[in-house]
């Protein structure tokens, strides 16, 4: 049995080609002549000779697609047409010349080959905007399919095969394709994946317990590609069904606001507790303004979402799959519920093309051929930012006092594939702070990147530091003085040049605490303070030379270093994976300061009106207890440093400080 195939190298086509290679017979596949390459890549991936998988020089816009019915090596049992443009946001004439001369071309090329069958990948776009239940076996029932080109197109295509086909034909018409439910593949970002990056930003910002107020919807009708690949082939098989349509749907859709759930669990964002009807919106009084079409248009673009994928908020099309669910029957082909591989999507998404992947790419070319020094690098933040810099092709030099933690960070960056070395010391000791910079100097030669993160943290009120002096000498040891140490150290190399190299970056992890003041870290601020005063000093100094220093105010980060603060449990903090992409954002971009906006605010309200914010600060002193530890006395002595609901309910207010 021989296969023609178009679009055979697209996201629905290879699949499908993947279920054809399980039986007899020769695939022929159109292709131009500048993609054959595309044919080669469709073989490697299926482990087939070139007698399995043919390629077939032709255009869609060419009289029977370009090819030559008399020069044909062999008869064709199923000739298959799925080339086309499948993008809500393609020009009308583009579509219209691939979507509906494409498919005219396509039958008058199987016609001429004598084909058996004839199958067309249609799409539930055919029955426009029809308000109820569509099923497979109306097409001129369909409405308002001029609301949209690619509705239009799909529609125009199918009546192509409908009415000048003349040999037996199948259309199918699959729902919203998505990834694969099994590895989450995909080639472009359409349809649910237009709303994946605000997730993304939602679980940036807020924590994935905190329950929203969204938007109920239409029923959008997802599937997995797999399942659409295996159906088409099975049914196209399938005696006594030619001149039938079949949805290749889900027979239980969810809605809207059901999909933001799911896909939020996956995401590992908020999910919404209420939907709303978005028939209310309809009801509600806007004006028809251009300034808001302006805006609305900002912002949507800003989140990455085209105008034309808001008509499924409310999509009205319901689809009946009988006629396909009867072909399938006994097959152990069906659709599999979406909460089953919502998961697989989403990180399939986010691996290869959320913008961190992009930022990734960036990363790399940031730190290619560098040497990049990480202290505190055996867990936490340190950690965090050496995997990310190690994978992204820098040389890492894990600095801290644990060898055997650091060992372990080593072996991580090595799995991944980056390149990292092991240094232990003590940063509170500054003659061990020398010994570390001679030898990394001596085996490296320089160091381009140096991120100053190591550092100490005492949460404790002035009242109980009166006879606890050393707090601020300890911090002011490692915070500063180690910090200030290795900078001395490691600078000269950077200012002068070397092998044609000169310049640098030096990285200090600060506090958002220095921005906002917060009581209880006089000893811990101060000492980051420090450092910030002294980097603003020397860096109109060493400009010239190419070396810059960025300064980031960290917000509250969930690491070792603050669970002794056992009420920052109930508090809100980004993970060190997100701290390491604002350090990630730092190498690329090389800005004077990184910061949040809340810490950026709580500076300007400082500048303007200092007492005012004291007073607001002192309010919050007193709703946060000082914990155990900084109370002193045995721990039976030691009442709970539990915060109260309000004390909670002002912490995600300011999310990001540590009170």
């Amino acid at each position: 049995m021989n296969y023609f195939v178009t679009g055979a190298t697209g996201f629905i086509g290879r699949f499908l080609v993947g279920e054809l290679l399980k039986r007899e017979g020769t695939i022929y596949v159109l292709c131009r002549a500048g993609s054959l390459e595309k044919v080669d890549e469709l073989r490697a991936r299926w482990g087939v000779d070139d007698d399995r998988i043919v390629p077939v020089l032709g255009d869609l816009g060419l009289e029977r697609l370009g090819v030559d019915a008399d020069e044909f090596p062999a008869p064709i049992d199923h000739f298959f047409h799925l080339a086309a443009i499948y993008d809500l946001t393609a020009d009308a004439d583009s579509q219209h010349v691939a979507n509906v001369e494409g498919t005219r071309h396509a039958v008058r090329l199987a016609e001429a080959l004598g084909a058996g069958h004839f199958h067309l990948a249609s799409s539930i776009a055919a029955a426009g905007l029809y308000r109820g239940t569509f099923t497979e076996d109306m097409f001129d029932e369909a409405e308002r399919v001029d609301n949209n080109p690619y509705y239009q197109t799909k529609h125009e295509s199918e009546a192509v095969v409908r009415t000048e086909c003349t040999i037996p034909w199948r259309v199918y018409r699959p729902g919203v394709v998505v990834g694969h439910s099994q590895t989450g593949e995909i080639d472009k970002i359409d349809g649910p994946y237009y709303f994946f990056r605000t997730l993304q930003r939602l679980r940036g910002v807020l924590p994935s317990w905190m329950r929203g107020i969204g938007l109920e919807g239409g029923e959008i009708n997802i599937v997995p590609v797999d399942y659409v690949a295996a159906a088409m082939d099975h049914i196209a098989h399938v005696d006594g069904l030619d001149g039938q349509a079949f949805h290749l749907t889900d027979p239980e859709p969810l809605t809207v606001g059901q999909l933001t759930n799911v896909f939020a669990k996956a995401a590992g964002a908020p999910s919404v507790a209420v939907r709303l009807d978005t028939k209310l919106l309809d009801r509600i009084p806007v004006p028809r303004l251009p300034v808001i079409g302006r805006v609305a248009d900002l912002v949507l673009a800003e989140l990455g979402i085209p105008r034309q994928t808001l008509h499924y908020l409310n999509y009205p099309t319901r689809f009946d799959s009988t006629n396909a669910q009867s072909a399938l029957a006994g097959s152990g082909i069906q659709v599999p519920p979406i909460s089953s591989y919502a998961a697989h999507l989403w990180e399939y998404w986010e691996r290869t093309f959320s913008p961190d992947h992009r930022k990734n790419r960036a990363l790399a070319r940031a730190v290619q051929d560098k040497v990049v020094l990480i202290t505190g690098a055996s867990s936490g933040i340190g950690r965090a930012t050496a995997l990310k810099v190690g994978a992204a092709g820098g040389t890492v030099l894990l600095v801290a006092r644990t060898p055997e933690k650091l060992e372990q960070t080593r072996a991580d960056v090595e799995a991944s594939g980056g390149t990292a070395h092991v240094y232990r010391c003590d940063l509170a000791d500054l003659a061990d702070v020398e010994r570390l910079a001679k030898d990394v100097l001596e085996q490296h030669g320089r160091v381009d990147v140096l991120i100053n993160n190591a550092g100490r943290s005492i949460r404790r009120s002035i009242a109980l530091s009166y006879d606890r002096f050393h707090d601020y000498e300890r911090t002011m040891q490692l915070n500063y003085f180690g910090a200030v140490r290795l900078i001395l150290s490691l600078l000269p190399t950077m200012r002068t040049s070397t092998d044609g190299r000169r310049g640098g970056q030096i990285i200090n992890v600060s506090s958002i605490g220095v921005q906002t003041n917060t009581p209880r870290f006089s000893a811990y601020v101060a000492s980051k303070a420090a450092l910030d005063a002294f980097s603003r000093c020397i860096a109109s100094e060493v400009i010239d030379d190419g070396v810059h220093i960025t300064t980031i105010h960290m917000p509250l980060v969930r690491t070792p270093m603050i669970a002794p603060t056992k009420m920052y449990d109930r508090f809100p903090a980004i993970t060190p994976s997100d701290a390491a992409d604002m350090i990630a954002k730092a190498i690329v971009r090389r800005p004077k300061k990184v910061a949040t906006t809340l810490g950026n605010v709580g500076e300007l309200s400082y500048a303007v009106a200092p007492k005012a914010v004291d007073s607001v600060l002192n309010v919050a002193y007193k709703l946060f207890p000082d914990s155990k530890a900084a109370r002193g006395g045995t721990e039976r002595d030691r009442p709970a440093d539990e915060p109260s609901s309000e004390g909670v309910a002002f912490a995600h207010l300011m999310r990001g400080i540590h009170w």
